[in-house]
């Protein structure tokens, strides 16, 4: 007997909200307006699309009976790209989620992010708890974002098209390319403003609530992650076998686990 055909989730068009300093921030909805929300965050370079709907969570998410709201950050997917480093603090990227949460009448989410989306969302459970019902947080960083990232040589292949010589750099490169729509400038500038204040999570004042941590086996954050997810009083950690940080949100098996966990179902240290 054939497997049943996968179902592609339709994208709708964006519904857009004004930042604090005028930025238009592409949201979108999916599932019944009336169900419990979850509010899903991608990462650098990436999009709501990329990591949540081609992956197939906003599909899981809406089949489980819940609301998703997805929003592009700032300088990605259809949202506002500012070239400005200093538009990209953490404190805006906050406040971002903050206004959209506020237009979209929603007190408390349960949350889910994925590399600077889980940093942000980190942030946001700390400094706004009565947003974030509990969250998921996939390949969180620990140590400042993207600081292997050499700015120079990144903007002068952006502006010039002088070719990245340092690998790491060419990593990110690439992956700012391989989504349509991207703005390397942008990105540059988001990069360099995550260096220009205090973008780092705080082992000593982590989330208070439920929180999974997920990262690949294959992700050289690994252990930093590990060690991240240890100082939170009510976090678990899950490995996602097989995956490094660019192919995780893929995973079944993230998915997996994340679903029971975000309806209460899975071993917590509230269970």
């Amino acid at each position: 007997m054939d497997a049943a055909p996968l179902v592609r989730t339709e994208m709708p068009a964006p519904s857009f909200v004004m930042s604090e300093e005028g930025h238009q921030l592409a949201t979108y909805s999916w599932g019944d307006p009336d169900a419990e929300p979850v509010l899903c965050v991608h990462g650098f370079a990436s999009s709501c699309r990329d990591n949540w709907v081609d992956t197939g969570w906003v599909r899981d998410l809406t089949r489980a009976g819940y609301r998703v709201i997805g929003v592009d950050q700032r300088g990605h997917g259809a949202s506002d790209k500012p070239h400005d480093p200093r538009a990209y603090s953490m404190d805006s990227f906050v406040a971002d989620l903050v206004v959209v949460l506020d237009t979209y009448l929603v007190a408390e989410v349960r949350y889910v992010g994925y590399s600077l989306g889980a940093r942000v969302g980190w942030q946001l459970a700390v400094d706004h708890p009565e947003h974030v019902r509990r969250a998921v947080l996939g390949g969180i960083p620990d140590g400042r974002p993207l600081a292997r990232l050499q700015i120079d040589q990144a903007r002068a292949y952006a502006d010039d098209g002088i070719p990245v010589e340092d690998p790491v750099t060419r990593n990110y490169v690439t992956l700012a390319e391989r989504v349509p729509g991207n703005d390397l400038r942008a990105l540059v500038a988001l990069a360099e403003g995550m260096r220009l204040g205090d973008a780092d999570p705080d082992p000593n004042r982590p989330p208070v609530q439920p929180v999974l941590f997920a990262t690949g086996s294959e992700d050289a954050i690994l252990s930093r992650s590990r060690a991240l997810a240890a100082t939170a009083p009510n976090g678990i950690f899950e490995e996602i076998p097989g995956r490094h940080h660019f192919n995780a949100p893929g995973s079944r098996a993230f998915r997996q686990a994340a679903l029971p966990f975000l309806a209460g179902l899975a071993p917590s240290a509230d269970a």
